[in-house]
């Protein structure tokens, strides 16, 4: 932990700094970051906060703190003013995913998408338009830079390529590491580096900071969709960006302006959501190890991607029909989104990435027949009984279509 970072736990829990104990263990800091204060208040669960606005009889010093905040965007001192401004159950959430990612600050939103569009209003709002990025990346983050929703630019390129990619008005390199859906991996030590004195954003989803944590390899911004693993149970939707305070705050100011807040019931399901994220993730990835090896054993099918650094994700082909796969799961669940406890299949050509031009999309490996499953907590013997049964759905569909051709 850097002194920054040392000195914004400390501020934001009540200690002096210097008084920090040593960095705990994640499986520790899941359970108990954002958490420090409660048994001093009295209480075993975060109180959950659902105010819209504060009360307050001195209009004159809190006009003085709105004021501040409007100057630099840090958070408030004292008691809370109005909820697009902050929360204090949200609060609670930042802290705790700060402490997770080995940041200084995060800032919470109503979606991923809210908390990538947040990013790029602070870059634009500089003058400095033009992002760098590799694909693939979620479809729809493909598609707000593309599309230049937001007044962007985009230059689309390999890693090898980002230093040359770069220009005078560049603000953001964006990447996504294990990607969505290919789970292709990037050195994201060697991409910071290529970046310069650019702002790195590392979509971290996929991964969690239980299998990594990209801003001790470089990346000043580090963006969740906490609909997936950090909430966990496919019942909330948010996003967060975890970085350094100076950010956090420019951050702040455009989710005041915007409204793109996350809701304290959601704030209260994600830090719940944090406190199992290790024992989850773990639990999970291994079962998924296992389905992987299965998988690449498997005549029907063609290709198994499986990241190194391990997860809960994989991505295959089949060499026939993949929607036949996606009508044939029982257990499974056949369903967009990813991270909860039941295991989840789709297709992402059809479904998560098909806003992303069809030549774009096959150029970045996301084949017509490659298939992505979010594997969750059931038993691994099950789940394989579950996709056999789909394979060979398949394979009866492939012979029924093959008989019709042939008469």
């Amino acid at each position: 932990m850097d002194s920054r970072t040392h000195d914004a736990y400390a501020a934001q829990n009540g200690h002096a700094t210097g008084d920090l104990p040593a960095r705990r263990a994640l499986a520790t800091e899941a359970v108990h970051a954002g958490r420090e204060d409660l048994a001093e208040l009295g209480l075993h669960a975060p109180p959950l906060d659902l105010s819209t606005t504060y009360p307050c009889r001195d209009s004159r010093a809190e006009a003085a703190r709105i004021d501040a905040f409007a100057a630099d965007g840090a958070e408030m001192t004292g008691p809370p003013v109005y909820g697009r401004i902050g929360n204090p159950t949200v609060a609670r959430f930042e802290t705790a995913l700060a402490r997770l990612e080995g940041t200084e600050s995060a800032v919470a939103f109503a979606s991923g998408m809210a908390a990538l569009s947040a990013v790029l209003l602070v870059r634009n709002a500089l003058g400095l338009r033009h992002v760098v990025a590799v694909r693939p990346l979620y479809g729809c983050s493909d598609h707000l830079l593309t599309a230049g929703l937001l007044g962007s630019e985009v230059t689309w390129t390999d890693p090898a390529g980002i230093a040359d990619a770069l220009r005078p008005d560049t603000g953001l390199v964006m990447v996504e590491s294990p990607a969505n859906p290919t789970l292709a991996e990037l050195d994201l030590r060697a991409v910071a580096h290529a970046c310069g004195s650019v702002p790195l954003l590392a979509d971290n989803t996929f991964a969690t900071p239980v299998l990594q944590r990209p801003a001790e390899q470089g990346a000043r911004l580090v963006l969740h969709s906490a609909t997936k693993y950090l909430g966990g149970h496919g019942d909330v939707m948010g996003g967060v960006v975890a970085c350094d305070e100076e950010l956090a705050r420019q951050l702040r100011q455009v989710r005041f302006a915007t409204g793109g807040l996350l809701h304290p019931l959601a704030g209260y399901l994600l830090l719940r959501g944090l406190s199992t994220l290790p024992v989850r993730v773990r639990a999970a990835s291994s079962t998924a190890a296992e389905l992987a090896r299965r998988l690449a054993a498997d005549p029907r099918v063609a290709r198994v991607h499986y990241p190194r650094i391990g997860g809960a994700m994989i991505a295959f082909e089949v060499h026939g029909d993949p929607h036949a796969v996606i009508g044939g799961v029982r257990l499974i669940t056949p369903a967009v989104s990813l991270g909860s406890v039941d295991t989840l299949i789709q297709h992402p050509a059809s479904i998560s990435h098909r806003i992303v031009d069809a030549d774009d999309r096959r150029g970045a490996g996301v084949s017509d027949r490659l298939l992505r499953l979010s594997v969750g907590l059931e038993d691994v013997e099950d789940l394989w009984a579950d996709l056999e049964g789909a394979l060979g759905a398949e394979r009866v569909e492939n012979r029924r279509e093959e008989e019709v051709a042939g008469r």
